[in-house]
């Protein structure tokens, strides 16, 4: 036994009894079927490797490369994404094959192995065993050939992708009998995607036949004993691939990586521990943190260094990450992870102000260091704005000299933002002009709250003024928000329904889910409906009224109750408006139907796509009992929470309890609170106060009660 292994093992038996056994309430499965679009193969949390099969791309439900309804593989790629709607990635696949033509293989479900960290397949023709594992920069795969004698034959295929990527270079080099180096150059969602290799080999493989550039045939002695493959990746070069390979994974002991790859899940999901009876919720709820936790991934090599937004190569002092999904993201998944994953908030701050000094604005939709301008609005700004108001970043003044300069271009409707003081819809060649009227608001909102923090009055004046543009696109006759032209005038015809996919003034919905999206000024909102029971009335109304989308709706709207969409991002903090009004126990039923019936523990087990973790995290976050609605400033409003008991990891050996006496499918509304001992009687907590770590318990009731109801125990 190497010492490197030695010290593997010792490791994971000295932390294995310190960490309970979450792993075995994670289904991988949960969110593979219907359109959950998630990863399923083996990764170690936040890792830049997500090693797994790879299908044909059959259209919408194959973004993230596999779907449970197929049975057919193609490779075994290194990288993947999980739950967006544009695929990507699915580079440097191997596959077992009997022969130089064979270019796929069947499998089935039931010869699958899948758990954290860990994949195993059982393939037929041919007869091998294919388990695969992982560090943070190296996938690892052992193959178990049937028989022995004859040659055991792997392809390797530099040009198989996911979804809409193209490679357009490549380069594969055999530098000696157990190691092959390479890269690979695509265009697609990323314009100029690069990622390097080092493929090492347990014994001696040859190149048997190289039909192109981009795709070879490996055989190797099939001796009746296990090929290991380790392949190495790095977004710089070859030689940091190589370091990072002999940095994480020198040795060759599957079984410890595989053990390792448990335990760091492991103690990642003990960030919250819950209590509950119930097994099915839990591996829902255990299931949605790991989800969470597959990106942000790692874009750095072991010694700091990275290729930038501008294409040059880097080094940081921090880690640099990738894949930020920031339009579903800010909403749930970034204000959950300020609590439990404090330690990477800096990390997180100082790779979006790197990005923006490399490419002129905070990153939109970033892809393996490619902007991709994805989605609407500059929802990096006010995950930047909430780091930075909860004390996360170091350099503050950086930060908002990033964010004001990302909110003062003229690019992405925002020249006419700043002409006009709204975007008007027949100026404006993209349409969304709702939509991305009110997502700058937010964004606007964040950088005036940043901007008050240092005592910046005229940067405070500008752009608070721009936040509460949002009363532009109200028409008070209607009770919806609508576009506007340039004339002043609201567009018609108007249907508050009709949701016609990237032509009508939303994104990815309609006016009845784009008039709550104000959830930076809540208060005002309600103002703009005159009184608090005409916007409840009107939001009363979201959740039964019903119609016909139409033929060219997104297929994101999903999960509906009335208009309601849980399954699509712009919907998930309305619920919790009914605490800003005085009526948190409106909220509860509605929040425990969509715990109870949007999420299950079937591969169909998500109403919508995952969105890089923002579906999950609005789950962990609500069962918790907890929301963050205003996306910069910290406070979370509280709900109806799913388990007995809570506990947050908040750092620094820290945690903060949720406790739900009572607590049941009938006992959820609250009847009284108390934190830290003390009575409370707000309905939302403050994130200074979370983080300190105490406990706040509520004691639950099968009826409505007046907490929460009060005008100074609202979140105003």
């Amino acid at each position: 036994m190497t010492l490197f292994v030695a010290a593997l093992v010792f490791c994971v038996s000295a932390t294995a009894t310190a960490v309970n056994n979450l792993t075995k309430y994670v289904n991988p499965y949960i969110g593979t079927g219907g359109h959950g679009h998630v990863f399923l193969g083996a990764n170690v949390p936040f890792g830049l490797v997500q090693l797994g099969p790879t299908q044909y791309t059959r259209g919408w439900d194959w973004c993230s490369g596999y779907h449970y309804s197929d049975s057919v593989l193609v490779g075994f790629g290194m990288m993947h994404l999980s739950g967006t709607g544009i695929g990507c990635l699915g580079d440097i696949a191997l596959l077992p094959v009997k022969d130089k033509d064979q270019k796929d293989v069947v499998f089935s479900h039931k010869d699958e192995t899948v758990r954290p960290g860990y994949y195993k397949v059982n393939l037929n023709n041919p007869k091998v065993s294919v388990e695969l594992t992982a560090t943070e920069h190296v996938g690892f795969h052992r193959y178990t050939f049937n028989g022995g004698g004859d040659d055991a034959l792997l392809a390797l295929d530099l040009a198989q992708c996911i979804g809409w990527d193209t490679m357009t270079d490549c380069l594969l080099t055999q530098e000696s009998p157990t190691r092959l180096t390479g890269y690979r150059r695509s265009t697609g969602w990323a314009k100029d995607r690069r990622i390097y290799f080092d493929m090492e080999f347990s014994r001696p493989v040859r190149i048997a036949v190289r039909d192109s550039m981009t795709r070879a045939v490996l055989a190797v002695k099939n001796d009746g004993q296990p090929l290991l493959v380790k392949v190495a990746l790095s977004p710089v070069d070859i030689d940091k691939a190589k370091k990072n390979m002999q940095t994480e994974l020198p040795g060759w002991n599957f079984d410890a990586t595989k053990a390792l790859a448990d335990q760091k899940w492991n103690n990642e999901l003990s960030r919250i521990d819950i209590s509950t009876s119930d097994q099915k919720r839990k591996r829902i709820f255990y299931t949605a943190l790991f989800h969470l936790m597959t990106a942000p991934s790692l874009f750095c090599d072991v010694d700091g260094d990275y290729r930038g937004a501008d294409g040059r190569v880097r080094h940081a002092s921090f880690k640099n990450y990738t894949t930020f999904s920031l339009w579903d993201t800010y909403r749930a998944a970034h204000p959950l992870m300020t609590l439990i994953f404090p330690e990477k908030q800096n990390d997180f701050a100082e790779t979006f102000m790197n990005i923006c000094d490399q490419q002129g604005k905070l990153p939109i939709w970033h892809l393996m260091g490619n902007e991709t301008n994805c989605m609407i609005g500059s929802p990096g700004v006010p995950v930047l704005a909430d780091l930075t108001l909860k004390g996360f970043v170091k350099d503050k003044e950086r930060a908002f000299e990033t964010m004001k300069k990302s909110m003062m271009l003229d690019e992405r409707s925002l020249g006419l933002l700043k002409k006009y003081g709204y975007i008007p819809f027949d100026l404006d060649p993209t349409n969304e002009t709702v939509a991305k009227g009110l997502e700058n608001c937010m964004a606007d909102n964040g950088v005036a709250l940043v901007a008050k923090q240092l005592g910046k009055t005229d940067d405070y004046d500008y752009f608070f003024k721009r936040s509460r543009s949002y009363a532009k696109y109200f028409d008070k006759n209607t009770g919806f928000m609508r576009a506007v032209g340039s004339d002043g005038k609201f567009r018609t015809p108007f249907d508050p329904i009709s949701a016609a996919h990237r032509v009508n003034d939303y994104t990815e919905g309609n006016a009845w889910q784009y008039t709550w999206l104000v959830p930076h000024d809540v208060p005002g909102l309600v103002k703009l409906f005159d009184s608090d029971k005409r916007f409840e009335e009107k939001l009363d109304s979201l959740f039964i009224v019903e119609g016909d989308l139409g033929e060219n709706a997104s297929p994101d709207i999903s999960g509906l109750v009335g208009q309601y969409a849980h399954g699509n991002e712009p919907s998930h903090h309305i619920i919790y408006m009914y605490n800003y009004i005085g009526k948190p126990w409106k909220a509860a039923p509605l929040l425990r139907k969509m715990m109870n019936e949007m999420y299950h523990d079937a591969p169909d087990g998500l109403c919508g796509n995952e969105d890089v973790g923002q579906m999950s995290a609005w789950y962990i976050i609500s069962a918790a009992g907890l929301y963050q609605v205003e996306p910069s400033g910290g406070r979370f409003i509280i709900g109806s929470p799913l388990f007995d008991k809570a506990v947050l990891n908040v750092g620094g050996g820290k945690t903060f309890t949720v406790t739900a006496r009572n607590n049941s499918d009938t006992n959820i509304y609250v009847q009284k609170a108390t934190l830290n001992g003390k009575p409370y009687t707000k309905s939302y907590i403050d994130f200074a106060d979370i983080v300190k770590g105490g406990q706040l318990q509520l004691v639950m009731g099968s009826k409505p009660s007046k907490w929460g109801t009060k005008k100074a125990d609202r979140p105003l």
